[in-house]
């Protein structure tokens, strides 16, 4: 083969071979700009389809519990002198005054729990001793003691509060019912019907608020133990500590009412340790 012949040749060998190259490596890239165009277009149709996907009923239900009361909102005075001296937040100058002959820190317990309740439920605030001189003004409650259910029904009542006094239930399940029906309990517990929770307590008022039907617990505020104070205990056990020796052992409160709240007292004034955040 001369010389021109054997160019010609090698020129059209290597055109045929430019030639599969270009149909094998074309198809490829194709293939591939196919796939990875179909996988942009799974994504964003996936997209779509979560940003227009519904609410249901159930999402909504939770959002709308979830914008309820919280924990940072519920108001938990301490009544003591002890808690006061140590200037423990939610403690206040009352811890060690006397009023009408007596030591506030000794009988405040159930100021303290309805003042928790009218500033936790409502959007007025009052400390317990500002409770404490409504309820002389508004009841038959003398002074200087102990207040009795008859007096917090009246004065919770005069307050705007729809309320019910009652009897420890035969069943747990039955006192569950009740807390669960209700914004807020105020309950009368002692350490001589149960021990567990509360020690040398022959009765002491307390309020439970945020009941939370999963776990069974409530959000505890208690006046006269800062180490019980805003702990998040089980209903049963509260329960169980319910002062049976009275005549009634706790007070369900059930609505609020503004128009017939007849004090509407605007602020928590004096001196008290008020902890950042508090309305």
């Amino acid at each position: 083969m001369d010389k021109y012949n054997m160019t010609k040749w090698g020129s059209l060998v290597a055109l045929v071979v430019v030639t599969v190259l270009l149909l094998i490596f074309g198809k490829n890239g194709k293939q591939e700009a196919e796939e990875q165009t179909i996988t942009v277009v799974e994504a964003e149709e996936q997209e779509r389809g979560q940003e227009i996907q519904p609410v249901s009923e159930a999402v909504v239900q939770v959002e709308e519990e979830a914008d309820g009361t919280s924990e940072q909102e519920v108001y938990s005075f301490l009544q003591g002198p002890k808690s006061w001296k140590q200037r423990r937040e939610w403690s206040g100058k009352w811890g060690k005054e006397y009023h009408d002959g007596s030591s506030f820190g000794a009988f405040g317990c159930g100021f303290c729990a309805m003042a928790n309740i009218y500033s936790t439920l409502t959007k007025y605030q009052c400390t317990p001793i500002d409770m404490y001189r409504w309820t002389k003004r508004h009841t038959s409650y003398g002074g200087g003691g102990a207040v009795a259910w008859p007096f917090m029904r009246k004065a919770m009542s005069e307050l705007g509060f729809t309320v019910t006094l009652g009897e420890k239930p035969s069943t747990y399940g039955a006192f569950r019912e009740e807390m669960a029906a209700a914004q807020s309990m105020l309950v009368l517990v002692s350490s001589y019907n149960d021990d567990s929770y509360w020690k040398n307590t022959p009765g002491h008022y307390v309020t439970l608020f945020l009941y939370n039907s999963e776990t069974e617990e409530v959000f505890l505020t208690d006046s006269g133990d800062p180490d019980h104070n805003r702990h998040w205990v089980p209903l049963k056990t509260i329960y169980k500590a319910l002062k049976t020796s009275s005549d009634f052992q706790y007070m369900s409160v059930e609505a609020y009412d503004e128009g017939k709240d007849t004090w509407k007292h605007t602020k928590a004034e004096g001196m008290w340790v008020k902890p950042d955040g508090t309305k």
